[in-house]
């Protein structure tokens, strides 16, 4: 992982376009040579996430530079649940790219369908920051609190989904489904309610949950502004670092969501998850060649405005990522650009 996981803090986009520059100096880089209409794609589509989250928003930014620079004749993003959708859109051929966390694509992958065409990784393209977002006068203060309460886990489809109940477990907590209205299941089991980004927002503002997990970029918009209106907190789930490690590999690090993230918010440890762009092993090569041009000459067109905490785009950040080989093509490329 880079130093840009929030252990020496968050330059802002400005320096990110900096950091770019200088992660690049004295690389050859050749020019992005644009495709001819006979050798690309007519439609290109990347499978992004929920309205509000960092998912969508780089999908956007990604589609519109493959059309800008020739790779496709037409790209779009995808609205989905998040990355175990955006797995599942690229294996039935309705994506073309996926961005997906890397223990979702790992376990994905480890399924060994034989039915089904493996997945490749593309590059890290971001690191992803787990929020347990909580009502600032909840009283609230650690994840043992979370006991006999209901909490929002993400909806069926995402990341987040995944990646929470190993959060509870790892806490030594249990844990129980329940639906909307439900109430809450008393001692030390936590009832879990599958809600996504902005129906677990709207259910944390009026008091039908009790905590949110969400899986994304630092700031989440939606959260900022959850955040404006009510009142919240983060807390702390860096100790569940090494029940969550031990049980479930080394994909998980410890990152900062630096104060001023949220305003008023202090600096608070978490977790943290490479964020991979995946394809089909069978897209491709020219696709995806043009695709890690972009990713690499292109870092700065990618940057969603409203994160501080995107990890900015070199060669050396792109080819970490852990739990899923490089498509061959992409690894070619990333070859020829570094050397």
């Amino acid at each position: 992982m880079t130093d840009f996981n929030g252990a020496h803090g968050f330059p802002r986009r400005a320096a990110l376009k900096a950091g770019l520059a200088a992660g690049l100096t004295g690389l050859l880089l050749p020019a992005l040579n644009g495709c001819t209409p006979e050798d690309r794609p007519d439609t290109v589509t990347v499978a992004g996430g929920e309205p509000g989250g960092f998912y969508l928003e780089f999908a956007g930014l990604l589609a519109a530079s493959l059309q800008r620079y020739g790779a496709a004749g037409q790209a779009t993003a995808l609205t989905t649940g998040g990355s175990l959708d955006n797995i599942e859109f690229l294996l039935s051929g309705k994506a073309t790219f996926a961005i997906a966390l890397s223990d979702a694509a790992a376990q994905r992958s480890a399924a060994g369908d034989t039915n089904a065409v493996a997945i490749s990784a593309v590059g890290k393209v971001y690191e992803n920051y787990v929020h347990c977002v909580v009502r600032r006068d909840s009283g609230i203060r650690d994840i043992a609190g979370l006991a006999g309460r209901i909490v929002a886990v993400g909806e069926p489809g995402s990341g987040t989904s995944l990646t929470t109940p190993r959060l509870i477990e790892a806490a030594g907590l249990g844990s129980t489904a329940v639906g909307p209205g439900a109430p809450a299941t008393p001692g030390g089991t936590v009832s879990v309610l599958n809600l996504g980004l902005n129906e677990g927002l709207a259910a944390l503002q009026n008091g039908s949950v009790d905590a949110l997990f969400w899986s994304g970029g630092v700031p989440t918009a939606a959260i900022a502004s959850a955040h404006r209106d009510s009142g919240l907190a983060l807390l702390d789930l860096s100790p569940l670092l090494p029940s969550l490690r031990a049980k479930h590999g080394l994909f998980y690090d410890r990152v900062l969501i630096p104060e001023g993230a949220y305003p008023g918010i202090p600096a608070v440890w978490t977790v943290g998850l490479a964020n991979l762009l995946l394809c089909r092993s069978d897209t491709d090569a020219r696709t995806v060649k043009k695709t890690v041009e972009i990713l690499v000459n292109h870092a700065e067109d990618l940057v969603p405005r409203s994160s501080l905490g995107v990890q900015f785009l070199s060669p050396e950040s792109l080819i970490n990522t852990p739990g899923l080989p490089l498509h061959p093509a992409a690894a070619a490329a990333y070859r020829e650009l570094h050397g």
